[in-house]
């Protein structure tokens, strides 16, 4: 009897040293989730919020609004290597390369669109959906996809033009600020009216174009293992 209490005994400490193993396995990724968060996305979110207030606090509106209808003004340019890079003020409303910008309909779906990526990248992210370089990319596209997002929230209410409009005017307003703008040599060769010059950006569409190419550069990688792998299988 004591010989079957010591063996239950012994079968209850290992069950419980291996499910203590499978919870702690269970929140090492939780762990580690918020530790990436902290040391690439929190920083990195606000060094673009940063230099976007910086942007807004410090050029002129590119636009001015008469009997309810934006008319653009000149560009607040100020060169930093002439010739080459700018920083300016540019509104977008739009996503990349300016698509949609100038629409009524752009800030409110785009908006809608970005709440539902920054949730769709925290889900595939928690299920260990990005490895390899790509394990980068999440707080990275996380840090791009809610600095742009927290302009389109918040960049509305703080137009001079639009502060005496209502709550749903001024969010129907909201706007990505871009201000880095670089001029590349054969650009104007590819798009004849950019002039030249690159789409201005800033630094939260910086953080999603490494993400893109974290992404990218992992899945040839996969490719090739899975090759490989095919190639020693035949041979």
């Amino acid at each position: 009897m004591s010989r079957w209490l010591v063996k239950s005994a012994s079968g209850v400490v290992k069950l419980s040293k291996m499910i203590d193993k499978e919870v702690m396995l269970q929140e090492m990724p939780k762990a580690k989730m918020i530790r990436l968060l902290l040391l690439i996305t929190l920083p990195l979110y606000i060094l673009d919020q940063i230099s976007k207030w910086w942007v807004v606090m410090n050029f002129k509106l590119p636009f001015v609004l008469f009997e309810g209808k934006k008319y653009a003004v000149d560009e607040d340019v100020r060169p930093v290597i002439e010739g080459f890079f700018n920083l300016l003020r540019r509104h977008n409303q739009g996503v990349a390369f300016g698509i949609g910008n100038g629409t009524t309909w752009a800030p409110v779906v785009f908006l809608f669109v970005l709440i539902i990526a920054l949730g769709g990248i925290f889900l595939f992210w928690k299920k260990g959906a990005f490895t390899g370089p790509a394990k980068w990319s999440a707080p990275l596209l996380i840090s791009g996809i809610l600095g742009n997002l927290t302009d389109r929230l918040f960049q509305g209410f703080w137009l001079e033009p639009y502060r005496n409009h209502s709550f749903f005017e001024r969010l129907g307003q909201g706007y990505v600020v871009d201000f880095l703008d670089f001029k590349i040599p054969g650009f104007e060769k590819i798009m004849p009216s950019s002039h030249g010059h690159w789409p201005a950006f800033n630094v939260a569409d910086s953080c999603i174009c490494i993400a893109a190419a974290l992404l990218f550069l992992t899945a040839l990688l996969e490719w090739r293992k899975e090759y490989l792998e095919k190639k020693t299988q035949e041979s």
